[in-house]
């Protein structure tokens, strides 16, 4: 059997009984990561929102020695459909170029905060 990795929430950051990440084998668990900044904020905007997801997704797979071309499948969760295009366009950038990571795109009714306007969970591939 595998041992596991897990990956802390970055320190200051009230986070609920979850590991930010966790690794088995050649595989990395990134947890649903939403739009908090560094200091455990969560700006208004969706763009601002999406740039912190991104942020600590990239913290992440540094953490793990990889980056963001090994992403293998991505889940976003948005809370509003209108978002969907903007997130189209700022995903192009913060995952790309093509290829990208096999992608699941939902409008949910709710996040666990109710100004939480996104959410990104993925797998990704670690060697080594």
């Amino acid at each position: 059997m595998a041992a596991i990795k897990h990956f802390p929430a970055p320190a200051g950051i009230k986070a609920p009984p979850l590991s930010f990440a966790a690794r088995t084998g050649d595989l990395l668990f990134i947890s649903g990561i939403p739009g908090f900044d560094a200091a455990g904020n969560l700006p208004e905007t969706f763009e601002a929102q999406f740039a912190n997801v991104v942020v600590n997704i990239r913290r992440i797979l540094d953490e793990a020695g990889i980056t963001m071309r090994d992403l293998v499948k991505v889940n976003v969760l948005l809370t509003r459909a209108s978002d969907v295009s903007t997130m189209n366009a700022l995903y192009a950038s913060a995952f790309g170029p093509a290829p990208y990571p096999a992608r699941t795109t939902c409008v949910v009714v709710a996040l666990p905060n109710p100004a939480m306007l996104i959410e990104i969970e993925a797998v990704a591939a670690a060697k080594g």
